[in-house]
């Protein structure tokens, strides 16, 4: 009776054991819940129970599997689609953040610009009121091109200063040169539009006051030029092209436990960071110039003052065209003796003409001012400081990115079970570092050169930092020739102790940007990216262990054998 008791105990033990041995897969239930919640693909692809799988490429097993040659080809997909997905969350606050400064200083500029216009008109019309109403059309046009200037246009500066100064020298001639009741008729007005470039009437104030914008302008339109380059990094790296063996381990690493039925099992840290870090490999050797990116943006901002600040010739234009409209009265009596011998006695427009060109008069409801008043926070400058304090943050992020992305999604937490790639045990392989040279000894992800599209991005960063720094200068240098191989124009460094862009003229300085820029919103402002650390420490065990429960089991058989 009791040797047949026991008999019963072990045949009842050996059958559980026999079970766990095969992965405790009675079925393929949870693989199937588990294939359909993630919406890896259609789940009539999984089989019912375990079968063999010496189909399957990546996911073999000496134990029963879920897995078919389908099913590993759609795990696969999913495996680099959830890196991607896993990317684009990472870097979406510190794009969020370039993207949102990139329209803050845009709108700033615009604001910038109006208040400048309108310093312009209130000084015209306290000082020469007659002329303000008439101006206020030159004028308008005038800053609108120093606005896209600004912000990049391909305009030239020094063309549009001068088409404001030839038109508003009619308006001053028949003012102020030769005042009268009755106005210039419209051919003698355009023979002194003509003629103004030859007979200088304003000095040098055109020059003058293109090449104070353009000199301001320049770091202003370099740096909005590197936060727009700085979004095209973020998205390129954002799309990195993923390699065969990187799609493979990312496979292994999250979708092959699964095959066994561990759906809830997560990879070991080190065992994770060789596969992230071969996998990115290529976006580690952005690390040093993106760091680089952000201090040159740093040394920039803290340049632009002086002659350099924006602001401050913005907000002086109304001062230069005050002085230039009184040179041009100063020499009224041997402009008018010019102006004769070209275009001979002035020509009067008929009376109904003058009256209705007259009418509304030229008072202050006539001058279209533009823009509220902008708070003295408001500032480029301030805008900068708090933009580049935000950014700093961020300037280690390619560095510890891979590194990132296992200490908060993707590896187990430090004392649980986790997946080596072959089995739930503890990892034992050596931790390589970040970069493509340390993956010569990566065990699981074979890395062979760097990303072609990452090490064109790398050289963008180059080219940029140059610009920053104020190094070399292209001549036609827009986002698209900053690329590799280009580099026409660029002068090397510069002894000017102020920084290069101070020197030239205008004509020297203009460059031919396109800075075009749809600020995107996104709310999400995780993954600050902190160094992680011990992550490069080996663990104890050996890979491929039998686990804790059946340890267990083979000593409860024993005790029951020995009775």
């Amino acid at each position: 009776m009791e040797m047949g008791m026991r008999a019963v105990l072990v045949y009842a033990f050996f059958a559980v054991f026999i079970d766990l041995c095969r992965g405790t897969l009675m079925n393929c239930d949870e693989v199937r819940k588990v294939f359909q919640l993630k919406e890896i693909g259609p789940v009539k692809s999984i089989p019912e129970t375990p079968r063999t799988g010496s189909d399957l490429q990546v996911c073999s097993s000496k134990n029963q599997t879920c897995c078919t040659k389908k099913m590993e080809e759609r795990y696969q997909v999913a495996a680099r689609r959830d890196i991607q997905n896993l990317l684009q969350i990472s870097s979406s606050s510190l794009k969020f953040l370039i993207s949102r400064n990139v329209a803050t200083f845009q709108e700033t500029v615009d604001s910038l610009v109006r208040q400048a216009e309108n310093h312009t008109h209130a000084v015209l019309l306290h000082t020469y009121r007659d002329l303000a109403g008439p101006a206020a059309a030159p004028v308008g046009e005038f800053f609108t091109d120093v606005d896209l200037f600004v912000l990049g246009s391909e305009l030239s500066l020094e063309e549009a200063s001068q088409r404001f100064f030839d038109a508003l020298f009619p308006l001053v001639y028949e003012r102020l040169v030769e005042p009268d009741l009755s106005r210039l008729s419209a051919p003698y007005a355009e023979c002194l539009r003509a003629t103004c470039r030859d007979l200088a009437p304003f000095g040098g104030a055109p020059g003058r006051l293109a090449g104070h914008i353009s000199r301001a302008s320049l770091p202003s339109r370099v740096f909005l030029q590197a936060l727009h380059l700085g979004v095209e990094v973020i998205n390129t790296t954002d799309h990195i092209q993923l390699s065969r063996e990187c799609r493979r381990g990312l496979l292994r690493m999250s979708y092959c436990p699964h095959c066994q039925g561990l759906t809830a099992s997560k990879p070991c840290m080190g065992y994770c960071l060789n596969v992230m870090r071969g996998c990115l490999a290529s976006l580690a050797e952005v690390d040093a110039h993106w760091r680089e990116f952000v201090r040159s943006l740093e040394t920039l901002s803290t340049r632009m003052h002086g002659a350099q600040d924006l602001e401050q010739v913005l907000l002086g234009v109304h001062g230069l065209v005050r002085d230039a409209v009184a040179h041009a009265q100063r020499i009224a009596p041997q402009l008018s003796t010019q102006v004769r011998r070209v275009c001979g006695h002035p020509s009067r427009q008929q009376p109904e003409q003058v009256s209705s060109v007259q009418h509304g008069g030229a008072g202050r409801d006539s001058i279209p001012l533009k823009g509220a008043v902008r708070s003295t926070e408001d500032t480029l400058s301030n805008r900068r400081k708090e933009f580049i304090n935000s950014l700093r943050l961020y300037r280690a992020f390619y560095g510890g990115l891979a590194d990132q992305l296992c200490v908060s999604d993707l590896a187990s937490g430090d004392g649980l079970d986790c997946w080596n790639g072959a089995d739930v045990a503890s990892y034992t392989l050596r931790v390589v570092g970040n970069g493509i040279k340390a993956q010569a000894e990566n065990p699981e992800v074979k890395v062979k050169e760097a990303d072609p599209v990452i090490s064109q991005v790398i050289d963008k960063l180059k080219h940029i930092n140059q610009l920053l720094q104020g190094k070399s200068i292209p001549k036609l240098g827009t986002l698209d020739q900053i690329e590799t191989g280009s580099g026409d124009g660029y002068s090397g460094d510069c002894d000017d102790e102020d920084g290069c862009w101070g020197s030239g003229n205008g004509a020297s300085e203009r460059r031919r940007i396109v800075t075009i820029l749809t600020p995107e919103n996104t709310n999400n402002h995780r993954y600050h990216h902190p160094q992680s650390k011990g992550f490069d420490q080996t663990n104890s065990g050996a890979r491929g262990t039998q686990t804790a429960p059946l340890a267990l089991v083979s000593i409860c058989a024993f005790a029951l054998l020995s009775g």
